[in-house]
């Protein structure tokens, strides 16, 4: 009993949302940003009730034809708030909880394919996990990236680019390898100049052809002005890569167009209004 009550503790899940009490045939797992850098863990706290309207979302799209469970996944607190914590650091660890919890939901549930979505430092997350040979795709929204000191220029001026979370052009995009990948950016991002998603997006797209990003114009950092079109574009999307649905024909489009044009989609205004 006491072991079974630890095993709760450690776990890297949350409730389960959408196929609960039935095996799912697929899985998807929201990973909330990290808070404000070096931050108390009550920043944390709220950056993962601010991803949870997502996955309560994405556990409604279940279906009986395709039951799948959603899951928000928690990081570990002790080292991820710690003051002065190194943002290389915590992204780093923020991906291995990820990967952690992949192998959670294999080992629950057995062998389904696995669709990460992250926010923020959650993208990057997600991004650096879908290596593991469960993810079948990966979502990366508003992506927090930083300018490598060495590289081009990726801030304008409107942000700490070079203080995020993770270099544009150190971040790794070989485990991206036959992984469906989308990657949303707000135009008005003041933390993360949006350009960087996109030289990460044309680095990716040259080692897989599966990868496509969309630009939500005048939207900032946490996507809340359009974010009911951004949770419409995820939950198509996600279904579509787990399931084998049909994607909509704004994805069919920026997942063939060759980049630029694939990785510059602009997300229409009231877009998911009538899909399906």
């Amino acid at each position: 009993m006491a072991q079974r009550a630890s095993s709760e503790r450690d776990s890297r899940l949350g409730r389960p949302r959408g196929a609960v009490g039935r095996a799912p045939h697929a899985a998807v797992l929201v990973l909330p940003g990290g808070g404000s850098p070096g931050g108390a863990r009550g920043g944390s706290v709220l950056a993962a009730a601010s991803a949870l309207p997502l996955a309560r979302r994405l556990g409604r799209a279940t279906s009986d034809d395709d039951p799948v469970v959603t899951h928000l996944v928690h990081y570990r607190n002790g080292r991820r708030h710690r003051p002065g914590a190194d943002a290389a650091r915590r992204t780093a660890d923020c991906a291995a909880d990820a990967e952690e919890a992949v192998t959670e939901v294999v080992r629950r549930y057995g062998d389904i394919p696995v669709c990460l979505v992250g926010t923020d430092v959650g993208a990057l997350a997600a991004l650096r996990a879908a290596g593991h040979e469960a993810v079948a795709s990966a979502v990366a929204l508003g992506p927090l990236l930083r300018a490598d000191p060495d590289g081009p220029a990726g801030g304008n001026g409107r942000g700490p680019a070079d203080r995020n979370a993770g270099g544009c052009d150190e971040e790794p995009v070989q485990q991206l390898r036959g992984r469906h990948v989308l990657i949303v950016h707000g135009t008005n991002d003041t933390r993360c100049e949006p350009e960087l998603s996109f030289r990460l997006a044309e680095r990716a797209k040259k080692v897989n052809a599966r990868v496509c990003r969309f630009e939500v114009h005048t939207d900032g950092h946490g996507l809340r002005g359009y974010a009911a079109e951004v949770a419409a574009l995820t939950e198509d999307f996600a279904l579509g890569t787990l399931c084998g649905r049909d994607l909509c024909r704004p994805l069919t489009d920026a997942l063939a167009a060759p980049p630029p044009l694939g990785l510059r989609m602009p997300l229409a205004s009231g877009f998911g209004k009538n899909l399906r």
